[in-house]
């Protein structure tokens, strides 16, 4: 396969399929034939005809112009600064995965397709496309019952709305379930039916905080939230401290991430589930009381700094020790200077709650229209496995779903973040799950309730509109 990584636009191919056919069929000779041929690959990926006729020669000025202006039409909407991405096929497509994964990312996934080949002896490509770009095309591709892949890494949501379409397969039978923690499947479940696998991922563990700083100070990993509540005093008391804790921040996120760990912990997985699949609102009483009591003293007493950009000035000021603690998923470990003074530590859990651990995963299925579907299942079913998983978190960042990859398969410093999920229900983002305007008013109203003078008071229209924002979700 060649990939053409820079140009991608659907609209093109409509473009061209709306020209007139009998225009094309009536004038272009057998070579022009070729010409549109390629270009009729180069925008669909599939064949013409094997019947197209010969066509007369008589029409070949008119034939070349129409083709000079499709292509002086994409050459003047790559200069307006669109972003495009195309990928040319052959006429008999290999069996393909399409994933996410560039550069040093799609390094350290190649080994597991090598593994797959050398296990099973079944050669397959891949292909690096963006989830924005798929999210559009392949629509467009399975209604036209055609597919650029054999097997599609995408987000659980869209491949739920695929299935409910009939675009992706029932693999049911493929996957045993037990493989994984509790939960970890749910989200690609339609209607009893399971559409989709889950592959490793990143998790959301809890505080980072570099070793020599802890080391230097005589601070200690708690155990109990009296031990974390102390800890956090001792940490004010340092010499050149601001805040115990940075609070980094964009649009609202990561305050989201750090907001979840304390539901997920002290609400306990089944109220972060309950509030994720919206059966719980935000001001049931028991919502209410696992904030105020945890989440709230904290940054009433000013335990949080004031937001900060995450992955520039938080990140700076933590690692030079302007403040102690960071919240973080551990994609954190790609982003420092020395990765081996990193440790992490979870919220100490509740006697009586059972905490759950968000895991921002990679997900994959096979669509439906795959014309190689028998080697799709055995790639499936490899990737599910706890061997491929292995293979993958050798390279480093990435955490296993599948249960049955040792400890000792992972880097150090991806391990720490590994034995985290340990006897934990693995749960899905919550605001990325819900998505659209609900979203958009938890990053709102989480900022507003860093940046309270008096967050105590605050939280009661934080839950008021954190209850609106879901009943509206849950209409649309």
């Amino acid at each position: 396969m060649i990939e053409f990584h820079g140009i991608h636009q659907r609209g093109w191919l409509d473009i061209w399929e709306s020209l007139p056919g009998p225009f094309f069929y009536s004038i272009i000779s057998r070579f022009q034939v070729a010409i549109y041929s390629d270009i009729h690959f180069l925008l669909s990926g599939q064949p013409l005809a094997a019947e197209t006729p010969k066509i007369p020669k008589r029409g070949w000025a008119r034939t070349h112009l129409a083709l000079l202006l499709i292509v002086l039409a994409v050459v003047a909407a790559a200069a307006s600064g669109a972003t495009y991405y195309f990928v040319y096929q052959s006429a008999q497509r290999t069996f393909t995965i399409i994933g996410p994964w560039t550069g040093t990312e799609q390094d350290k996934f190649l080994p597991v397709l090598q593994a797959f080949t050398n296990q099973t002896g079944i050669t397959v490509s891949y292909s690096a496309q963006r989830e924005e770009d798929l999210a559009t095309l392949l629509p467009t591709q399975f209604a036209a019952h055609r597919t650029p892949g054999d097997v599609i890494f995408m987000p659980d949501s869209f491949i739920r709305h695929m299935a409910s379409q009939g675009n992706a397969m029932d693999v049911t039978t493929l996957v045993n379930q037990t493989d994984y923690a509790s939960g970890a499947l749910n989200t690609l479940i339609v209607d009893g039916k399971l559409y989709g696998d889950i592959y490793t991922g990143k998790v959301k563990p809890g505080f980072w905080y570099r070793i020599s700083f802890f080391s230097a100070h005589g601070l200690t990993v708690p155990s109990t939230w009296n031990d974390f509540v102390n800890l956090l005093t001792t940490i004010k008391g340092i010499p050149g401290v601001q805040n115990p804790i940075v609070s980094g921040d964009g649009v609202g996120w990561p305050l989201s991430d750090l907001t979840e760990h304390f539901i997920a912990t002290y609400g306990g997985y089944q109220m972060h589930q309950g509030l994720t699949n919206m059966t719980l609102l935000w001001n049931a009483t028991s919502v209410q009381q696992a904030l105020s009591s945890t989440l709230i003293p904290l940054l009433q007493a000013h335990d949080f700094g004031q937001p900060l950009t995450w992955d520039q000035t938080a990140l700076q000021d933590w690692w030079s020790g302007q403040y102690a603690l960071y919240f973080m998923g551990s994609w954190i470990t790609g982003m420092v200077d020395n990765a081996t003074d990193l440790g992490v530590f979870s919220l100490p859990a509740q006697q009586g709650v059972s905490p759950g651990i968000v895991f921002a995963a990679d997900h994959f299925f096979i669509p439906t229209f795959s014309p190689h579907l028998s080697q799709a299942e055995e790639l499936f079913k490899f990737l599910a496995s706890d061997k491929a998983q292995t293979v993958q978190v050798k390279q480093g960042g990435h955490i296993a779903t599948a249960l049955g990859v040792p400890l000792n398969a992972y880097p150090a410093v991806d391990a720490k973040s590994a034995e985290l999920i340990a006897g934990k229900v693995v749960l899905p983002d919550l605001d990325d799950t819900i998505g659209g305007q609900f979203q958009q008013t938890f990053w709102s109203q989480l900022k507003g309730l860093w940046t309270s003078s008096d967050p105590s008071s605050s939280l009661g229209s934080f839950l008021t509109a954190m209850t609106n924002a879901e009943l509206q979700a849950k209409t649309q």
